[in-house]
């Protein structure tokens, strides 16, 4: 008797002390977070992606030199500290390290909001295609699969020569080939949602349909959008300086880092900086870009490693 009444109090202790230090548990977008931190690469990708954003942002405002001002006492001279030229000048004087950052300000422009907007589409095509599925799910997969059969390069340089090479007809152009992939993506992942239980129960409480797509199945395709997000800035980014490189991109005197590695392709044999310092940021950052999305899909999707 004496011992039970021993066992009765330990256990009422034990069970005290369980209910006073009550474990804490953590979201999966924490535990994503702990596991995207421990990628030594993706952080530094990460860190030097934001200083190069940051430089473009800042940097035009705070150096002594107007990106279409002309020194004509300083006409194509090499990486100096003298006049404030550390990346060297153009054939018209211009000061190549303001212009390489106010083209990367414009270049990461385009990749942001045309990402923006073609990642908006392919959710909300994707989305729907995959949700009511059957003869709605065909017509709107055979659009896109007559979108990819349309000849990208023809047809964008058929816009820019009839619509102009304005800011914002780049980023439209662009945006109308680039949502594909998303749509694709999301259609399938939206295929394996829409049988889960608990899209089940909200049908069968009467939740209306957008509803159901916007509230329960947009937000469980978060992890995947992010990651291909990532993927497609980098591609965007790039896909604007071909543009501009073949002239089809923003018009002089604004500039991109497309418009810059044309201007250096041609000289240089003779100013090979004018070529190398635009190239070479386009490059860093595309490669950052890719390396940060790498870390996010290992740590959104820790099986996939």
């Amino acid at each position: 008797m004496l011992f039970q009444r021993k066992q009765s109090a330990l256990a009422a202790v034990l069970d005290g002390a369980v209910a006073a230090a009550p474990v804490e548990g953590r979201s999966p977008w924490v535990d994503a977070r702990h596991r995207f931190l421990r990628n030594k690469a993706a952080v530094a990708s990460l860190v030097i992606l934001t200083l190069i954003t940051l430089a473009c942002i800042v940097g035009p405002l705070v150096l002594p030199n107007a990106f279409d001002g002309t020194d004509w006492d300083a006409m194509s001279v090499a990486p100096t500290l003298k006049g404030g030229h550390w990346f060297g000048t153009d054939e018209l004087g211009r000061d190549l390290l303001v212009r390489s950052l106010i083209g990367g300000r414009i270049s990461l422009m385009v990749g942001l909001m045309a990402t923006i907007a073609s990642v908006t589409i392919g959710i909300v095509w994707g989305a729907t295609a995959g949700f009511f599925g059957g003869k709605v799910d065909s017509l709107m997969m055979r659009l896109v699969d007559m979108m990819y059969a349309v000849p990208y390069l023809l047809i964008a340089i058929l816009m820019v020569t009839l619509l102009g090479r304005e800011f914002y007809l780049v980023v439209l152009t662009i945006t109308v080939f680039s949502w594909m992939d998303m749509a694709r993506v999301v259609r399938g992942q939206t295929l394996s949602i829409r049988s889960k239980e608990f899209i089940e129960a909200a049908r069968a409480i009467g939740v209306p349909t957008r509803q159901l797509i916007f509230r329960h199945v947009v937000p469980n395709l978060l992890g995947i959008v992010v990651i291909y997000t990532t993927v497609t800035v980098p591609g965007v980014i790039l896909t604007e300086s071909v543009l501009s490189f073949l002239g089809l991109g923003v018009q002089e005197p604004m500039t991109s880092w497309g418009v810059l590695i044309e201007d250096g392709a041609g000289v240089m044999e003779t100013t090979p900086w004018i070529l190398l310092f635009p190239a070479g940021l386009l490059s860093l950052t595309l490669y950052c870009a890719n390396y940060v999305g790498d870390g996010l899909r290992d740590a959104l999707d820790p099986k996939d490693r």
